[in-house]
């Protein structure tokens, strides 16, 4: 099996373990009690590009990237340095994420929170509104047509935003067409070995009908990166890697906003 496949097996165990431990029930007694939703995609829409500052662990491929630091201290950081939202990796065997790093940063700060997983089991999204996600990334790589709409709708029901990621033409079609998504991810990570290649970003926008929100993902790390990328229509993009080994988090990312304080605009 590759990378994704192997992660994908162990999410859909890890989901059985957890609907054992806390019934679907119970979570619905929690999001029946859940505050007000911090609305995820508005803030991908605001004049310039966005940042998504992501909080993680570890990876694969990078192995552990910031030890000793924690949650609050990185999320409350990214909200100084001029953050639009915020992504936490909560997925466990491989990148070292838990849902209680979901909640601490809920509690840490207002932005509002993409919860960035595996979701291959309908209990998975009730678990995020649960939790206190305002969004949930839905990898088409992922899932077969049947359970990328079950999983769309229930997200929506619970009046959750939906980050839809594709990789290439075929995946970018079936989140078009299947589920008329309006907010797309574009990896430039193939999920299969975890190489980057920004390129993807160029060559599927192209294929991005007017009105939908995008968001470029994975391999970007400098304010000339992100201009180019507001340049040619991209709305928003998720970092996290660079920010995360940054000597000083909030000054990266201030860096990448262009000096702006609670505001991700770039300058002309």
């Amino acid at each position: 099996m590759n990378v994704l496949e192997r992660i994908v097996e162990s999410s859909r165990r890890e989901a059985k373990r957890r609907r054992k431990e806390v019934s679907l029930a119970e979570l619905e007694r929690h999001i029946a009690a859940r505050g007000d939703d911090r609305p995820f995609s508005e803030a991908l829409t605001r004049p310039g590009i966005s940042v998504i500052a992501e909080h993680k662990r570890r990876s694969p491929s990078a192995g552990a990237i910031r030890d000793g630091a924690s949650v609050e201290e990185i999320v409350t950081a990214y909200e100084r340095g001029g953050a639009a939202a915020l992504s936490i990796l909560t997925e466990g065997p491989h990148f070292a994420g838990s849902l209680d790093d979901l909640r601490a940063a809920q509690d840490a700060c207002r932005l509002p929170i993409l919860r960035k997983d595996f979701i291959v089991d309908p209990y998975q999204v009730y678990e995020s509104a649960a939790w206190g996600a305002d969004a949930i990334l839905l990898i088409v790589a992922a899932l077969d047509d049947e359970d990328l709409a079950l999983m769309f709708r229930e997200a929506l029901d619970l009046d959750l935003d939906v980050l839809v990621e594709v990789h290439d033409e075929e995946e970018l079609t079936r989140a078009l067409e299947g589920l008329d998504a309006d907010v797309i991810g574009i990896n430039n990570r193939d999920l299969t070995d975890f190489s980057v290649d920004v390129g993807r970003t160029y060559e599927l926008l192209t294929d991005v009908p007017a009105g939908k929100t995008v968001v470029s993902e994975s391999g970007f790390h400098t304010r000339e990166q992100l201009e180019e990328l507001e340049r040619v229509g991209v709305d928003a993009v998720l970092i996290g890697e660079s920010l995360m080994r940054a000597p000083v988090p909030e000054d990266a990312l201030r860096e990448l906003t262009g000096g702006q304080d609670g505001s991700t605009a770039l300058e002309p």
